[in-house]
């Protein structure tokens, strides 16, 4: 599965702030992170306010903050938005005959992988993502999360 350059952005950004739900961060502090553009992670994050998923805090010391539960909020739920899967959009085939056997195998075939690639996006939520996260320590307002 490739994902476009803004939904990379948006899950760094997402799960930047999912590490400490209480702390917020500026743009630059996440483009900085990441090594990534600020301009177009500010576009990123702009729509992710829209969405609901952060909230943009104004004025001096202003940034953004986590406005969905980690440990309910699933990668689906950041990805969906910025990548919609339609199950229903059909393989094109570059305009081979879609009516044989075996494209309609293929067919079967990529239905199948969209159908995994969803529930297994849809299993995973930030807080397990940012736990098993190699040498990334669980900050204390994580752990204080809910479970």
């Amino acid at each position: 599965m490739r994902l476009q350059k803004s939904t990379l952005f948006a899950l760094y950004a997402v799960l930047e702030l999912a590490r400490e739900p209480e702390r917020q961060l500026s743009t630059a502090d996440i483009a900085g992170r990441y090594d990534i553009s600020a301009h177009h992670l500010s576009k990123v994050m702009r729509q992710l306010v829209r969405l609901g998923m952060i909230h943009s805090v104004r004025g001096a010391g202003g940034g953004y903050r986590l406005n969905v539960p980690p440990n309910r909020t699933t990668l689906w739920d950041v990805i969906e938005p910025f990548e919609p899967f339609d199950a229903d959009d059909g393989f094109d085939g570059a305009g081979a005959n879609l009516s044989t056997p075996v494209s309609a195998a293929l067919e079967a075939v990529r239905t199948e992988i969209d159908d995994l690639t969803r529930a297994t996006l849809q299993s995973i939520t930030l807080k397990s993502l940012i736990r098993h996260a190699p040498g990334e320590p669980d900050p204390p307002a994580l752990q204080a999360v809910e479970r």
